[in-house]
């Protein structure tokens, strides 16, 4: 790495918020493709990272790029409703032709967190009422509305002090008693928990939504059973709540469907949608049917860059990809392939708990062997050695003791088991470390 390059990286908390700034593992790169990120180090990487689940189709797709270069030839601003223009058009009537039910209507933004923001204005400007239900453990963005909702982790309401929601547990079938049916427990615990909270502290009529991520995200991978989404949708239809999917992180073939409530065969009445959509342009949507986005007058809700055109195009070209190479069923049969082998390396290294996956969403969790607790230490020393060895994962978990595996949806089995390997080297060389003994 040269001077220039060390001086910027070294010096770089100076000029950037270290809040951000000082993520894990700050890779200094200098270029990406396909699986792959190609370090200022002169090292090849693969990359199980995604972007954060955001580079469905891999990076720099040759298409999504060409896309992108087309459109900047012709158009780089909107903002949409001053003027018109084609990629959002189309964008919009190609997304209504692949969600779920009759979402079918779009307000373009350009991050999830605005994309959440707008599902809860929606929900409390049509019902006029004040209150959002979410679960603990959800993480839906950062903004104060985002924030408002999201409990995966305290530090990030700390001092601010975000109002106007109530949380409630997500499904946790590990936590079913001994001998009984863990579907049927947290099912159970569901309709407790509501029953709970409307005799306690809000009524059913105060409840403009149910916000939930039916893959819970950055809080850990939890998937829950389909019985539980189903069961949660019967009880917003009895109380007359919408239902509201945050699908930033699960959409565009990350479970293996478009989007996961169609794994998880239930419809929501709003979803908030981004990440996958364009490949790591900014981008995302507030989406509901046209009968409920009518019921939001002209100015009550507007942007100024979002659905940009180079965006929308780029989203275009991500929608031609995944149908053109069949990244669903690729996410699916890779996604299954990959579980399996993390069972496999898991009976033999006693540092891994748990292994939760949909599709290409995958969770291993990291515990002390010994106690079987959490182990975000153990963790984060894992994570360096992939590292070294040449693979990128990433974080998440309420105790920071979930890997997250979330590769682009083009990856292969043999680079599965490439990146596989790397990881249970480290492995190996954490155990060796601590002495664990399997």
């Amino acid at each position: 790495m040269g001077y220039e390059w060390s001086h910027l990286v070294q010096n770089m908390s100076d000029r950037l918020a270290p809040s951000m700034a000082k993520d894990h593992p700050n890779l200094p790169v200098v270029k990406e493709e396909g699986c792959y990120y190609y370090g200022a180090d002169g090292n090849k990487y693969l990359d199980f990272t995604s972007g954060i689940a955001t580079t469905n189709v891999g990076h720099r797709h040759p298409k999504v790029v060409e896309a992108i270069k087309k459109e900047a030839d012709q158009l780089g601003h909107g903002p949409s409703g001053v003027i018109i223009y084609e990629s959002i058009l189309k964008l919009a009537d190609r997304l209504a032709e692949i969600m779920p039910g009759n979402l079918d209507c779009f307000f373009f933004g350009n991050s999830g967190a605005e994309a959440v923001e707008g599902a809860l204005k929606l929900a409390r400007h049509v019902t006029q009422r004040p209150y959002i239900i979410s679960f603990i453990g959800g993480f839906h963005g950062r903004s104060m509305g985002a924030l408002s909702v999201t409990s995966s982790k305290s530090k990030y309401r700390k001092f601010l002090n975000p109002t106007g929601s109530y949380q409630i547990p997500y499904a946790q079938v590990d936590e079913a008693p001994e001998g009984a049916d863990p579907e049927e427990y947290v099912v159970d615990q569901l309709e407790k928990d509501f029953d709970r909270l409307f005799a306690h502290q809000v009524t059913p009529d105060e409840v403009a939504g149910v916000l939930v991520e039916p893959v819970l995200g950055e809080g850990g991978y939890v998937v829950p059973p389909k019985a539980w989404l189903k069961k949660l949708r019967e009880l917003c239809d009895e109380h007359n709540i919408f239902l509201i999917f945050d699908e930033v992180q699960t959409g565009f073939g990350r479970t293996g469907d478009w989007f996961a409530s169609q794994t998880f065969e239930v419809t929501p009445d709003i979803m908030a949608i981004a990440k996958g959509i364009a490949n790591g342009m900014p981008l995302s949507a507030t989406v509901a049917s046209k009968e409920l986005m009518k019921q939001w007058p002209l100015g009550s809700h507007a942007t100024t860059f979002g659905g940009n055109p180079i965006a929308c195009a780029a989203a275009n070209a991500v929608l031609d990809v995944i149908e053109e190479e069949r990244l669903l069923q690729n996410a699916k049969d890779v996604g299954a392939y990959a579980a399996e082998r993390l069972q496999e390396i898991k009976e033999n290294h006693p540092v891994i708990g748990r292994v939760r996956a949909v599709g290409l969403m995958i969770g291993i969790e990291i515990i002390d062997p010994v106690t079987g607790d959490p182990n975000s230490d153990g963790l984060f020393k894992i994570l360096d050695a992939a590292l070294e060895n040449g693979v990128l994962f990433y974080f998440g978990g309420n105790q920071t003791e979930i890997i997250r595996m979330i590769p682009p949806l083009t990856v292969s089995k043999q680079q599965i088991d490439s990146g596989l390997q790397m990881f249970e080297k480290a492995l190996e060389a954490y155990e060796e470390e601590i002495g664990a003994v399997q």
